[in-house]
């Protein structure tokens, strides 16, 4: 379950609404990995499908996990109890 965001732009995507801030182009498929991160019950479920490249986060971003929306624009979160916390849309490289 998704259970706190890291900003206003990724619950405007989740709640069906357009972020100005973030290019139209991914909004769509966004929306759809943030589906599949608030039905997962474990980590594990969103190793599949493996076009997620769901990973742990290093350096500043440590304790973080991320999945890919595609190749430049990841969903990253952290997982505790079950469930997502500070999830946003990001470009981190």
């Amino acid at each position: 379950m998704l259970a706190s965001f890291a900003d206003k732009e990724t619950e405007l995507v989740w709640s069906g609404r357009r972020s100005r801030k973030l290019p139209s182009e991914i909004q769509q498929r966004a929306l759809a990995k943030l589906a599949m991160l608030d039905a997962a019950a474990d980590l594990d479920d969103l190793r599949n499908p493996p076009s997620n490249r769901l990973h742990e986060l290093q350096r500043d971003r440590a304790g973080q996990h991320s999945i890919s929306i595609n190749m430049q624009w990841r969903i990253c979160f952290v997982w505790k109890d079950g469930n997502a916390h500070d999830v946003e849309i990001a470009d981190y490289h």
